[in-house]
């Protein structure tokens, strides 16, 4: 898939973009005031509220329609959340249905205004270029999955989904840490028109954030499926470890985008 075909899908008129991305000014300037001015002084829950209807907002900005499917398989306690990636949308959309803690890569801290407010939701950065501080951050997952669900994008970067590529195993390390299940989740964005995969959102490349909120804008006729996948449970096997863990995984989340 060619980068430059990703914005051809749609052009939304002028004005329409026009007031789109105000819109969207607004809602980072509330986001933001809100992180600053009372997250400090609210418990958790009201904290995932917030996070929930924010993220819904966004989602109605950009005129994307949300689907769920499999949701009634999540429980209630932790668990860790292993999903494809195509978009920096993807946190957004997951959020709209459940807010959870992510793990992301450290690039994401340094984006304006999206970066900190991040760091101020409690995001787990890692280095994709140490392995070192993977087996750091491993530990602390695990930490978290004692009390806290948490996502993960092991692909390491994202794609125009496609195709699933091979997850990197070390983050699952921290689900059998904590001895948590693990559910594949599958996330597809497609055309509300025709009902086809959609690339607008795929954020790849070298594209930038900004690029990558145009080729969204452009498109007003999306829509996103989240997918959750029966959970998978280690086997009794004594080989059954990490890295089998990420393949059954991938294929879950592979065979599922295929047959769709």
């Amino acid at each position: 898939m060619n980068i430059q075909t990703l914005s051809t899908e749609s052009k939304a008129p002028f004005l329409t973009r026009c007031g789109v991305w105000a819109l969207i000014f607004l809602h980072i300037l509330r986001g933001a005031l809100t992180l600053s001015f009372f997250f400090p002084f609210i418990d958790d829950q009201k904290k995932q509220e917030h996070i929930q209807r924010w993220s819904k907002r966004l989602l109605t900005i950009f005129k994307i329609e949300l689907k769920i499917r499999g949701a009634e398989l999540l429980p209630n306690s932790p668990y860790l959340l292993a999903s494809n990636h195509i978009s920096w949308l993807d946190i957004h959309v997951i959020n709209a249905f459940r807010p959870v803690r992510f793990v992301a890569k450290s690039e994401v801290a340094s984006w304006p205004v999206f970066g900190w407010m991040a760091k101020q939701l409690r995001t787990v950065f890692i280095r994709r270029d140490s392995s070192r501080h993977a087996r750091l951050v491993v530990g602390q997952v695990a930490g978290v999955l004692k009390t806290e669900s948490i996502c993960i994008f092991p692909e390491g970067t994202s794609t125009v989904g496609d195709e699933v590529l091979p997850f990197k195993p070390n983050l699952f390390e921290s689900a059998l840490e904590a001895g948590v299940p693990t559910f594949p989740l599958a996330i597809q964005y497609f055309s509300t028109i025709t009902g086809k995969r959609s690339y607008s959102p795929a954020f790849i490349g070298d594209m930038g954030l900004i690029e990558s909120m145009a080729n969204i804008i452009q498109n007003r006729h999306l829509g996103v499926e989240l997918r959750f996948l029966p959970f998978i449970e280690p086997l009794i096997d004594a080989q059954f470890d990490r890295k089998l863990l990420a393949l059954y995984t991938q294929e879950a989340i592979a065979k599922s985008l295929q047959a769709s």
